[in-house]
């Protein structure tokens, strides 16, 4: 088999006929831009809470996500207009839609432009959209008004994924994966779109998980031509998709609770959910890699593109592989610059990606194969074996 040959040392960047590409990314972010250093007053006095001892604990967890900035709709002005946000019971359910609903569409479009642009072929070329966001709800849905606002041809086949959550990144990259390998010559533009309003509210003893979210998520969007083939001259392919897979853990449903209630979304993340992925990540993986030939002994050999669920993921992640500390550099660069931007963060993992093996020997065996990796409600684990072609 051709995968065999390449394993075995016949490197090549070309993409292999009939597997799915990733021939473009892109990305978008609201203008406001939080500095981690002044978030906890910021946030405090947004929502005119004088609560010491949850100050304290926020200015703690600040410190341990290792986030240094992030991108978020919320604004001075936002606040003015809707004080109802920061008041603890209030239904503003509609309200958050209202914002959210236009935020996610406005970044969603700025990401597909960005990666179209970068693509180098006409909008009129995409013939698929999929579109994921776990931040809007409406009939019709996000994928409408994204393809409305790229101009996109009405015979445009749509694909929606919401509440995915985290790994609805990656779980959008399978669905455009398979759309892209069963019709020839297709291009799918997947689009991912996400904003932390839709469950801003003010401090809670009550709630003491909320403070995870304040000092971890963030806002953006991001983007990814996929397609079969890649037009020579015109098409300069990322990563190749070799295999996809997706795994729930049965009975581990509440781990990751999300609530849409009046006052908008409630999540509650549970202690364990670290834990449970480093006991559960070594079969899923081993699985994923078999096909291509890999076994555990490649583990240091690959690639690996994480969501950045928070730190101790990355950690727990690392140590039950036993990488070598540079492994997981993109996935904690994009953290430190972003945050946890939900199904988005997969997008700017990547882009790290390509820098960090742009840097080393071009046809260096460490940047050839890799894991594109998310974890999501359910407990739900995404999982993508590639090949990466932009060397």
């Amino acid at each position: 088999m051709v995968y065999e040959q390449i394993v075995q040392g016949g490197l090549t960047t070309k993409a292999n006929p009939g597997k799915a590409t990733i021939l473009a990314l892109g990305k978008a972010f609201p203008h406001q831009l939080v500095m981690q250093e002044f978030l906890v007053d910021g946030y405090f006095k947004n929502t005119n809470c004088d609560d010491l001892e949850l100050k304290q604990k926020l200015t703690r967890l600040c410190k341990t996500t290792t986030v240094k900035t992030r991108y978020v709709v919320m604004s001075d002005e936002i606040l003015k207009k809707y004080p109802e946000l920061a008041i603890e019971g209030l239904p503003t359910v509609k309200q958050r839609l209202d914002i959210c609903n236009d935020a996610v569409t406005r970044m969603a479009i700025d990401a597909s432009r960005a990666c179209i642009k970068k693509w180098g072929r006409p909008v009129s070329d995409i013939t698929h959209l999929v579109y994921v966001s776990s931040s809007e709800a409406r009939l019709p849905g996000g994928d409408l008004y994204l393809a409305g606002g790229l101009g996109l041809s009405p015979e445009t086949q749509r694909v929606m994924l919401y509440f995915a959550g985290c790994s609805g990144g990656v779980a959008g990259l399978r669905v455009a994966k398979d759309i892209a390998e069963n019709n020839p010559g297709s291009r799918v533009l997947l689009a991912t779109s996400e904003t932390t309003i839709i469950g801003f509210k003010p401090p809670s003893a009550d709630r003491p998980y909320d403070l995870v979210g304040v000092a971890l998520f963030g806002d953006g969007a991001g983007a990814m031509i996929v397609g079969t083939d890649p037009t020579p001259v015109t098409e300069s392919p990322l990563f190749e998709l070799h295999t996809a897979i997706q795994n729930f853990l049965p009975n581990t449903e509440k781990t990751i609770d999300g609530r849409l209630t009046e006052e908008g979304i409630s999540f509650k993340l549970s202690r364990e959910l670290p834990q449970i992925i480093e006991d559960n990540i070594e079969g899923f993986c081993h699985k994923l890699i078999g096909d291509a030939g890999l076994t555990d002994k490649d583990y240091n050999k690959m690639f690996w593109a994480v969501h950045p669920g928070g730190p101790a993921i990355l950690n727990r992640m690392e140590k039950r592989f036993d990488l070598l500390p540079d492994k997981l550099n993109a996935s904690r660069t994009a953290l430190m610059d972003f945050g946890n931007a939900s199904s988005n963060t997969i997008v700017y993992v990547l882009e790290y990606m390509i820098e960090e093996c742009r840097k080393m020997k071009a046809g260096s065996e460490n940047c050839d194969w890799g894991l594109i990796l998310a974890f999501g409600p359910g407990i739900t684990f995404e999982g993508i074996l590639a090949r990466n072609l932009a060397m």
